[in-house]
């Protein structure tokens, strides 16, 4: 896992959270972990290789009220693009 500072799609991604290798429900966990530590308006970006994160995290962030930005798969990794939004 790392933090760093990214440009994806011109978009300044704020925390990169690798995931890969781990299993349903640890991704969320690492993910409600992490995005409590960032700022209103920070965006987080998710790599994992579990399939469960297609269904887990979009529900993470309509529950939260969290925005994802973008979902996709690219080379049997799926990628998650985050922005944390003030909670209810």
């Amino acid at each position: 896992m790392s933090d760093s500072k990214e440009t994806h799609s011109n978009l300044d991604i704020g925390v990169d959270l690798d995931a890969c290798g781990l299993f349903c429900p640890e991704p969320v966990m690492l993910l409600h972990n992490k995005i409590r530590d960032i700022s209103v308006g920070d965006l987080l970006r998710l790599t994992a290789t579990d399939p469960s994160t297609t269904r887990d995290v979009p529900k993470f962030c309509l529950f939260l009220g969290h925005d994802l930005v973008e979902q996709k798969e690219e080379e049997g990794k799926y990628v998650y693009l985050i922005r944390k939004n003030e909670q209810p």
